[in-house]
């Protein structure tokens, strides 16, 4: 639980920091990949961003163990930061949880 709060509070500081604030859908992709996308898959998305190996593993291993929630738990917490991102500005929240889940 610790965890996705964790998540959940930079989400926050990243996309509404001001009340103008516009989300990046490079932010959004990221995050719905963080939940759903397989390790290999995920790791190829996040290495785009030319991040030290140590911070990719880094990453990697935390979602090792977000790996391990339910889906309902990960279900809800793609819902939670799709109310944030709307705060924010972004429009395409039907794209962040995958269609095979629903």
């Amino acid at each position: 639980m610790r965890l996705s709060l964790t998540v959940l509070l930079v989400t926050l500081a990243l996309c509404c920091y001001e009340a103008s604030a516009v989300v990046c859908p490079h932010l959004a992709s990221d995050l719905a990949g963080f939940f759903w996308e397989p390790d290999e898959a995920y790791r190829k998305q996040i290495e785009m961003y030319e991040a030290p190996a140590e911070a990719v593993e880094a990453k990697l291993q935390v979602k090792q163990c977000v790996n391990g929630f339910s889906k309902e738990k990960r279900l809800l917490l793609t819902k939670a930061l799709g109310k944030v991102l709307v705060k924010c500005g972004y429009e395409e929240i039907e794209s962040l949880i995958p269609t095979n889940i629903l």
